[in-house]
């Protein structure tokens, strides 16, 4: 924990308060926070993400971050975004523009992974996925892995890796089995489907 008078030299905003029983606190996207209990308490926490373009973009950003800090993201981002894509009706245009990249640059990158892998001679097995399925994370360096995922046996456990590292374990992929759990017409078709909804009370307006 930091020292608060070294916030206070730096001039950082620090907020000081007794929770009391019954009291709700909100703590907004990107606030460093510390909790101390100053006796016998529950601790009850629940981690929520507003549907707006600020959490979406703070999410990508730190997923990005954790990517390249090799930590495991809470929040499998390219997961969400795909299922709000099939499930969400989406009416902000810029949230709508932010989702639809992410969901381009997986199709590109499943697209680029299939493509590598037939010139080594091997073939995406397919896998499926059935529904709740948990998201797969990179055994070695804990990324999220979607869609493609390549799978080692090792020490009768089987373990999923992303492409980077089964590529460091061998350059070939000799003893890795290669799954795919959607297909790209499968991706296509929920990108191609995915669109901006016009709210009722706007068409009205714009029609008048």
């Amino acid at each position: 924990w930091p020292l608060l008078e070294d916030l206070y030299e730096e001039n950082i905003p620090v907020y000081r308060f007794i929770q009391k029983p019954g009291d709700l606190v909100w703590v907004n996207s990107g606030t460093v926070h510390w909790v101390q209990a100053i006796g016998w308490c529950n601790n009850i926490a629940w981690n929520v993400g507003p549907l707006t373009v600020r959490q979406y973009q703070l999410a990508v950003e730190r997923y990005e971050w954790n990517k390249l800090q090799s930590v495991k993201s809470i929040v499998p981002i390219i997961h969400l975004s795909w299922n709000l894509a099939r499930n969400v009706k989406i009416s902000e245009p810029k949230l709508f523009e932010q989702i639809k990249y992410c969901l381009l640059r997986t199709l590109k990158q499943c697209q680029m992974t299939l493509e590598y892998i037939k010139t080594l001679g091997l073939e995406a097995k397919w896998h499926g996925r059935s529904k709740g399925e948990a998201a797969y994370y990179c055994n070695i360096c804990e990324i999220e892995v979607f869609n493609i995922l390549f799978v080692i046996e090792q020490e009768k456990k089987f373990h999923v890796h992303c492409l980077d590292c089964a590529r460091k374990t061998s350059s070939t992929l000799e003893g890795f089995i290669v799954l795919n759990q959607y297909t790209m017409d499968d991706l296509m078709e929920v990108y191609d489907n995915f669109q901006l909804h016009q709210q009722k009370s706007a068409i009205t307006a714009s029609s008048s």
